[in-house]
């Protein structure tokens, strides 16, 4: 591992019945694309955890990378009992609104590959991520989440965000309307 890639160890991560895992967050570098574009395609195609409609191509997640910095980098979630480092989980914060008044706060995203799902990895990320915000000076963290993706609304939850607000049939996929709930954290 270089040295250009600073780790934090999250022992004690649940992973399975009475398991433990070892993951490490560290900055996603433009290496961790081809991952990151299978954790974000999967939901593309199968889920309306995100609007996005047309997966991404590996140039396009590459570019996605490599444009965060500073207190918007994104973040890898690794698998680091095998040594073998498998992104299995990426998070980030984006600016919450373009108009200079909102520059206080920011969105934060995160997804976890499914199978690895429930097992403490996501609790990871968006831990990190809040670190990461209140470090950079925000005063606010906001979630946008498609109703009823429970794990989601509940891990937010669990992190001290609130339900702030939602938002009616204000996206459409897979043929029908779903609503979009808010969550705030204030930093």
């Amino acid at each position: 591992m270089s040295q250009s890639r600073p780790q934090k160890p999250c022992a004690g991560v649940r992973v399975g019945t009475g398991s433990v895992a070892r993951v490490i967050l560290r900055p996603a570098v433009a290496a961790d694309a081809p991952a990151i574009l299978e954790i974000y395609n999967h939901e593309v195609l199968t889920s309306n955890v995100t609007f996005d409609l047309t997966p991404r191509t590996l140039e396009d997640q590459r570019r996605w990378i490599t444009d965060r910095s500073g207190a918007h980098a994104a973040v890898v979630a690794v698998d680091a009992d095998d040594g073998s480092e498998v992104v299995i989980g990426f998070g980030a914060l984006s600016p919450y609104r373009d108009r200079p008044g909102y520059s206080t706060s920011v969105e934060d995203s995160v997804y976890v590959h499914d199978a690895h799902r429930g097992r403490g990895v996501g609790v990871a990320l968006l831990g990190e991520l809040v670190e990461r915000a209140t470090a950079h000076g925000f005063h606010a963290v906001f979630a946008r989440i498609v109703a009823g993706h429970d794990a989601s609304i509940g891990l937010h939850a669990r992190l001290g965000f609130e339900i702030v607000g939602r938002e009616k049939e204000v996206g459409r996929k897979f043929g029908r309307f779903h609503d979009v709930v808010v969550m705030e954290r204030l930093l």
